[in-house]
C-alpha cells in the first residue's frame, strides 16, 4: 500500500482514507422517508376522456316554477321551466423526469446499484408530492384551490364553549367536541334542504389522535373517537359508517392559520380531482455525447368542488 498520493497532514485526508478499514460497507442506500400522498382515499380521481383535452365541461340544471291555485274558467297557468348552467376546468401539463450520465452509470454500477431505477422512483415520488399539494390547496400559479380552502365552501368557527370560552378543542370536554361534529354533519344536511349527507370527517391528525386515545369519560372504557364512531348523525340516518381520518395538512389550514375540520360527501358529483394523464415516463433520448434523458410528464385540472353547500369547514379546532 503507498500513501504518497494523500496528504496526512490533512485530517479529513486521512479520516477519508482509514474509514473504510474499520467499517463494514453496506450495500444499501437508506432513503429519507416522506408522508404518504394518497389523496385518492380522500376524493375520487377522474382519469376518464382524452389525457390531451384541454378541459372538461359540464351542464348543471334546476327546475324552475311555482305551482299555484287556478279558477276553473282562468287563463292565467303557471308553467315550469329549467335552467342550465355551463361550467368549464382546464387542465395542464406538468412534469418531472431525470438524466444521467456515462459516469454515473459506471460508477453506480461499481457499487452494484441500480442508478436509473433510484432516479425514476424520486421523479415518481415528486410528481405524486405535487399533486397531493395540488389536491389540498390547489395552486397560486394556476388560480386552483384545494380540497381543504375553497373559498365556495361555507366556513365558520365551532362554538367558542370551551374553557375561558375558547373554541379549540384541547380546551373543551368530549361531550362538546361531538357536539362540534355533529354539529357539523347535521349543518350539511339542513343548509341543503335534507338533499346532501356528509360521510367523511377529516380533521388535524394531532386532533385525530388525541380522539383515538382519550376516553368518553372518566368511567368510560371507549375513547371519544370509537363513541364518534358508532354516535353520529350520519350513521344515524343512514346506518352506513362515517369515515374519519387525520390529515397532516389541515393543522394550519383555517384563515387565521388555525387548525380545520373538513365535513363532506365523498362522491364525483360533490368534489373531484382531474388526472387525465397521471405521471408518465416518456422513452430515454440521448441529448449529449454522455448525457440521456427520461422526461416525465402528467396532465391535471386539480379539484373542482362542484356542489360545496355539500360540505362545511369547522374552523379554530386546534391552536397552531
Amino acid at each position: 500500500m503507498t500513501f504518497q498520493n494523500i496528504d496526512f497532514t490533512d485530517a479529513q485526508n486521512a479520516l477519508g482514507f482509514l474509514m473504510p478499514a474499520f467499517y463494514n460497507v453496506e450495500q444499501t442506500v437508506y432513503q429519507t422517508k416522506y408522508p404518504s400522498f394518497d389523496y385518492s382515499a380522500l376524493m375520487p380521481v377522474i382519469t376518464e376522456g382524452s389525457e390531451w383535452a384541454q378541459g372538461v365541461t359540464f351542464r348543471s340544471s334546476d327546475a324552475a316554477g311555482k305551482a299555484e291555485f287556478l279558477s276553473g274558467k282562468g287563463f292565467d297557468m303557471p308553467y315550469a321551466d329549467v335552467s342550465q348552467t355551463q361550467f368549464l376546468k382546464g387542465f395542464e401539463m406538468a412534469g418531472i423526469g431525470y438524466e444521467w450520465s456515462l459516469e454515473e452509470i459506471q460508477q453506480a454500477a461499481l457499487a452494484g446499484r441500480q442508478l436509473g431505477t433510484e432516479k425514476a422512483d424520486a421523479a415518481k415520488r415528486i410528481a405524486e408530492q405535487m399533486l397531493w399539494n395540488i389536491a389540498m390547496t390547489g395552486s397560486t400559479e394556476k388560480n386552483w384551490t384545494g380540497l381543504i380552502n375553497d373559498a365556495n365552501v361555507p366556513a365558520a368557527d365551532v362554538a367558542a364553549n370551551g374553557t375561558g370560552s375558547a373554541t379549540f378543542w384541547a380546551a373543551k370536554t368530549p361531550d362538546q367536541i361531538l357536539a362540534d361534529i355533529n354539529a357539523g354533519l347535521t349543518g350539511v344536511f339542513t343548509t341543503t334542504q335534507e338533499t346532501e349527507m356528509a360521510d367523511t370527517v377529516l380533521m388535524p391528525t394531532a386532533l385525530y389522535q388525541s380522539l383515538a386515545s382519550t376516553p368518553r369519560s372518566a368511567n368510560s372504557d371507549t375513547t371519544i373517537l370509537s363513541y364518534l364512531l358508532q354516535n353520529n348523525a350520519y350513521t344515524a340516518e343512514t346506518g352506513q359508517p362515517l369515515l374519519v381520518r387525520g390529515l397532516r395538512s389541515l393543522a394550519t389550514a383555517d384563515a387565521g392559520g388555525d387548525g380545520r375540520v373538513v365535513i363532506y360527501r365523498r362522491a364525483p358529483d360533490v368534489l373531484r380531482f382531474h388526472l387525465p394523464m397521471p405521471h408518465r415516463f416518456l422513452p430515454p433520448f440521448q441529448k449529449s455525447s454522455m448525457t440521456w434523458e427520461v422526461a416525465g410528464i402528467m396532465r391535471t385540472g386539480g379539484v373542482e368542488i362542484r356542489l360545496p353547500k355539500a360540505m362545511v369547514y369547522l374552523d379554530g379546532v386546534l391552536d397552531s
